[in-house]
């Protein structure tokens, strides 16, 4: 009788641990940073042989940890990375239009290429109709008239919801 009882207490032991691993490599995937991300990626790119994917992951790597070293903290987090990545953004932006202004598509492609592959850890940013939104409430408030004075006060409730460029452009517009 002791041999069976010991039987099915093997047996109930068995079938538990088998679903525990399931959560564990759930659980780092949510917590992992955008630069760890990145890093994570570099390596599957390297292995995948994908030059244009290796190259500007390796330069998103290269301004985290430059913005790391800046800041004299081992690695930047994710609001820090954020904005970092947001510059990068703007930067391919400017470079796009000045080789589309310069006749040379193939640069411009290569850039937006790397725009798409900064883009996918950027949060998106407000629509034109929000933005439009968040004008007419300060120019409701009293606050019409003047661009530069909307623009400031759009910028410190909006700054990491907003396209700039956009924005200027709807404030000139609107205050007209």
């Amino acid at each position: 009788e002791p041999a069976e009882a010991a039987a099915p207490a093997k047996a109930v032991a068995e079938p538990e641990p088998a679903p525990a691993p399931a959560p564990a490599p759930a659980a780092p995937a949510p917590a992992e940073s955008i630069a760890a991300d990145v890093d994570a990626r570099v390596k599957v790119a390297m292995k995948a042989r994908d030059k244009v994917l290796t190259s500007t992951l390796r330069l998103i790597k290269t301004a985290l940890a430059s913005a790391a070293k800046d800041a004299g903290v081992d690695a930047v987090g994710d609001d820090e990375a954020v904005k970092v990545l947001r510059k990068m953004a703007k930067m391919r932006e400017e470079s796009i239009d000045m080789y589309v202004k310069g006749g040379d598509e193939d640069r411009a492609d290569a850039e937006r290429a790397e725009l798409v592959v900064i883009g996918e850890w950027l949060p998106a940013l407000a629509d034109e109709a929000t933005v439009r939104g968040w004008i007419q409430s300060l120019i409701d408030a009293g606050n019409g008239g003047n661009p530069g004075k909307l623009m400031g006060m759009l910028m410190k409730d909006h700054k990491e919801e907003l396209d700039g460029k956009m924005a200027r452009e709807l404030c000139n517009a609107m205050c007209e």
